[in-house]
């Protein structure tokens, strides 16, 4: 696990913390054990908001995005390369070219990013292999490279997106299924959970009868590309977890793409998390648009929740369906 490396680290001299100046952490999860570290001097760098809070209540400066300079600078790597670069890269520029600490699983491609900082000049010091993952020190390098993949990403639609953002590469393909079985003429208000880059709000917002799009997604830099992608004045954007937000009135209508990883195994818990949610924020006649991935069980949680439930659309890889009348309470 992470916080044993940061530890262990610490206590073998690999990793030799300053006495003076601000530290930040980029990307730690919600969980991780930051007592090997001066709390009063740290900045949590996190972006999504469930790991955000939960620093945030554990009584830790945080921040979606570094502020100012820093002594020393700690990245915990995510799951895609190009996130990874760009972090990499802004710590090497707050620190003034390092130390910067490179945290990660090897399935986080911990080996890669290792030689890859070889490659680009970096001093690096031991190594220390733990848990599966390595952690090490790095300072100095040319990593001008890394720092262009912060750019933004324009897709051939015209969508902006950003490196380490769900489907920043391509429209993704359950939500071109889901835009494709929604109702031409939706009207009221409607929420799309779990939003993303505002693809499925984009769609929404075709129909004149929409009163208000509320987009609700906890990542930061993806709620950043729907403000850039979805221009139209009906849109309310909220950074916020969706399986816990609470909105002002019910909608009319829902529709989501949710999540299913919480790392790199499948976690149906999250869809059912988000269905339970949409009950929670629907009116009593209102429905619920669901795209998901074929294989994923969210028949029984559909039901559950709502008195009607029908696969409204398909193809092999994913099922569209359409849920009406909660069972739940509205918000």
């Amino acid at each position: 696990m992470i916080a044993p490396r940061l530890s262990l680290a610490i206590d073998d001299g690999i990793l030799s913390v300053p006495e003076t100046g601000r530290i930040a952490l980029f990307r730690p999860r919600a969980g991780t054990d930051l007592s090997a570290l001066p709390k009063d001097r740290v900045q949590v760098v996190q972006g999504f908001r469930p790991d955000h809070d939960a620093f945030q209540r554990e009584g830790y400066d945080t921040a979606t995005a570094a502020e100012g300079a820093y002594a020393l600078a700690v990245v915990f790597l995510p799951r895609a390369k190009a996130e990874a670069h760009t972090l990499i890269a802004e710590a090497m520029q707050v620190t003034g070219g390092g130390p910067v600490v490179v945290d990660g699983q090897k399935t986080d491609g911990a080996d890669s990013i290792l030689k890859e900082c070889r490659r680009r000049g970096a001093e690096v010091g031991a190594v220390l292999s733990k848990a599966h993952g390595k952690i090490f020190v790095a300072e100095g390098g040319d990593f001008a490279d890394w720092a262009a993949d912060r750019n933004e990403i324009r897709l051939a639609e015209g969508f902006a997106t950003a490196p380490g953002i769900f489907s920043a590469d391509a429209i993704d393909r359950g939500s071109a299924a889901l835009a494709a079985a929604l109702p031409r003429e939706m009207s009221g208000r409607v929420a799309d959970i779990g939003a993303g880059w505002g693809f499925l709000a984009h769609q929404v917002l075709r129909s004149p009868k929409v009163t208000e799009c509320h987009l609700i997604e906890a990542d930061h830099a993806a709620l950043d590309c729907a403000r850039r992608n979805v221009t139209d004045p009906r849109a309310r954007f909220h950074w916020a977890d969706a399986t816990s937000f609470h909105p002002e009135a019910p909608f009319d209508i829902v529709v989501m793409n949710p999540p299913f990883h919480a790392s790199r195994a499948a976690d149906p818990d999250i869809g059912r998390a988000f269905i339970q949610a949409a009950a929670r924020m629907t009116k009593p006649n209102g429905t619920v648009w669901l795209v998901a991935n074929r294989h994923l069980p969210y028949e029984a949680a559909l039901s559950a929740a709502f008195h009607e439930v029908i696969e409204a659309a398909g193809e092999p890889s994913f099922k569209v369906f359409r849920a009406a009348k909660p069972r739940r309470k509205p918000a």
